[in-house]
């Protein structure tokens, strides 16, 4: 049986593109305006209003349960960090921010890792070689190819930056839901995964650290992921739809 996968229709594609242009929208706007000095919980409400202003709803606040607007991951932090009024960011930190946002029915999804002065070389290091191998991936998105075709483009990239790949957390198909089948891992391993066909809609999203691939689940909160051994962590986010040829990023800032 091939693996599960979800091709939207053409109308639910143009509910998608949308969703993922205000999703990016909102991304940018908070990179822009997040500044040392504030809490993330301050960040975190700043979200929610840009949010509350495209006429949308945070994709993430309530899902499962999780508190937030959007999720702000700090230094040793991986991913799913939320927002508090003990935290302050200074301009010594890097803060990761996931957005979801949910409108007509359809759903964006994207993240950017954010740093405010320039970065010492193993920071640059994490950052560049993070969001490098997020367009390795999407490079690898095209009509007719497999889904580990994406996973050994991630890795290859982030071995050459001698970065550490997270494998608990992976991205996903998504779209009407915040998260779609397939499963979308930044390593290889098993079968070639879901074949790649045009109308599919995917997040590729590498989660690569400084040290150990090994992580811990903050069991105070049941969300805040950490690395394990406390080394720095970034991650990148696009939102892909799947075409004939080039694979096209949703969440781009050409969709502003």
């Amino acid at each position: 049986m091939a693996p599960a996968r979800i091709i939207h229709t053409p109308e639910e594609i143009s509910r998608i593109r949308r969703a993922a242009a205000v999703t990016a929208q909102v991304r940018d706007a908070l990179a822009q305006l997040a500044h040392p000095g504030m809490t993330t919980f301050e960040l975190d409400m700043l979200a929610g209003d840009l949010i509350k202003r495209t006429g949308g709803k945070s994709a993430f606040k309530g899902y499962y349960g999780y508190p937030g607007n959007i999720c702000i991951s700090m230094n040793d932090t991986v991913v799913h960090g939320i927002g508090s009024p003990d935290q302050l960011i200074t301009e010594n930190d890097i803060v990761s921010i996931d957005v979801g946002v949910s409108i007509d029915g359809a759903i964006g999804d994207t993240a950017a890792t954010l740093s405010f002065k320039e970065p010492d070389a193993d920071v640059k290091r994490l950052l560049q070689g993070t969001e490098e191998s997020l367009m390795c991936g999407i490079a690898a998105a095209r009509g007719g190819a497999f889904v580990r075709d994406i996973s050994a483009a991630v890795e290859k990239c982030a071995r050459k930056h001698r970065l550490a790949i997270v494998r608990e957390y992976v991205g996903h198909g998504c779209g009407i839901k915040l998260h779609e089948p397939p499963q979308i891992p930044n390593f290889t391993g098993g079968g070639k995964g879901a074949r790649l066909d045009p109308g599919m809609v995917i997040c590729i999203e590498p989660m690569l650290n400084l040290g150990t691939d090994a992580v811990k689940l903050d069991r105070n909160d049941n969300w805040t992921v950490r690395t394990r051994d406390g080394k720095w962590s970034a991650h990148f986010e696009h939102m892909i739809l799947i075409t004939e040829n080039e694979p096209e990023i949703l969440t781009w800032q050409k969709t502003m």
